[in-house]
């Protein structure tokens, strides 16, 4: 599994016109799901990213503070193409990522995982093509793998 973890001012997810998730200032995930991912893997990743210590108590100070800490959003949108392999020609290789079953059950259990945080969580639709609009705070932008 492959999270790109990017702090954001605000962030807001779009499929076709409605906004189905929206932030204010917090974390936007995009996760990637690998066809031999499992929940453990999944679980392990959303804490690793409610946990990381990326918000300053500062402005320009260090990162002492987890989203956990700060209270902040948390945006979760799917993202197959965290998977695509692009070493070989022009065109990306997909067939690492997982197939839309299993991929989007473990998507909603990365969802389920970071919601059960308690904080303002929001979600892309799995598989539908989004508008995502995002502030990057920083910029501070990271990639998770498990």
């Amino acid at each position: 599994m492959r999270v790109v973890l990017q702090r954001v001012a605000r962030a807001e997810v779009r499929v076709d016109g409605v906004a189905t998730g929206r932030i204010d200032r917090g974390i936007c995930l995009f996760v990637g799901v690998h066809r031999d991912d499992t929940a453990a893997q999944a679980d392990f990743l959303a804490d690793k990213c409610l946990d990381l210590r990326i918000f300053p108590t500062e402005a320009g100070g260090p990162g002492d503070l987890s989203v956990r800490d700060i209270g902040g959003g948390v945006l979760v949108i799917s993202q197959f193409t965290l998977h695509g392999d692009t070493r070989k020609g022009r065109r990306p290789d997909f067939t690492a990522a997982a197939p839309p079953e299993p991929a989007r059950k473990l998507y909603e259990h990365f969802c389920e995982r970071i919601a059960a945080s308690g904080l303002p969580t929001g979600a892309g639709v799995f598989g539908a093509m989004m508008l995502v609009d995002l502030i990057n705070d920083g910029p501070f932008t990271l990639l998770l793998e498990r």
